[in-house]
């Protein structure tokens, strides 16, 4: 299965909206609750983050390929994830 990094920060309203999402998509649909997503908090990690190219978080990569940057709805955060069953 494809790997999905999402970049964060603790404090970004953005970010905890896209963390909630990714949790109500994986709770509403069971075929999404087996697509694992390493969260990467960037402050935290800064090594990892440097390795990527983007600006604003939240921010997903799939296979290192960066498939949205920025603010994300929930339908959008669904979107990302099914990426990885196709």
């Amino acid at each position: 299965m494809k790997t999905v990094k999402l970049f964060y920060l603790e404090n970004c309203p953005f970010c905890r909206r896209a963390l909630e999402a990714v949790d109500a998509a994986k709770s509403a649909h069971p075929e999404l609750a087996a697509v694992a997503v390493e969260c990467i908090e960037e402050s935290k990690q800064p090594d990892v983050a440097e390795r990527y190219d983007y600006y604003y978080v939240p921010t997903f990569y799939i296979d290192g390929r960066k498939v949205h940057e920025g603010s994300i709805a929930p339908d959008e955060v669904e979107a990302v994830l099914r990426m990885v069953l196709d």
